[in-house]
């Protein structure tokens, strides 16, 4: 298996767009989405922030976007997988839970978002 490298940070608009029907896991403090990373590279794990006036002012919004990188130091190496890019959007709530509810729900999201898909049953 290839090491992945430090995650890097999505910044175009295009790869969030992208990103929009992929694989996601809603918390009620964030939503993950992932998918794979359209050609960055194989051992190229890429990490993406939004948080949209919902979840409060410019100061609220901040915060919110500081906990998910916090989020994503903690658990990109264990959990993350390579040639994969990840986009996660802070709801309203992640401004005011405490951080050991939003580990868990990080790890039980990246978790999930990487289990195989059902078929739809017919």
């Amino acid at each position: 298996m290839i090491t992945p490298k430090q995650p890097q940070t999505l910044k175009n608009r295009k790869d969030f767009l992208r990103l929009r029907h992929s694989s996601k896991w809603v918390t009620p403090n964030f939503i993950l989405q992932a998918g794979g990373n359209g050609g960055a590279g194989e051992d190229v794990i890429r990490f993406g922030y939004t948080a949209s006036k919902k979840v409060g002012n410019a100061v609220a919004r901040n915060r919110a976007k500081r906990r998910m990188r916090a989020l994503v130091r903690l658990y990109w190496s264990g959990l993350a997988r390579p040639g994969h890019d990840y986009v996660l959007i802070a709801r309203p709530k992640i401004v005011q839970v405490s951080f050991d509810i939003l580990e868990k729900d990080m790890e039980k999201a990246l978790k999930h978002v990487h289990k195989p898909r059902r078929k739809d049953r017919k």
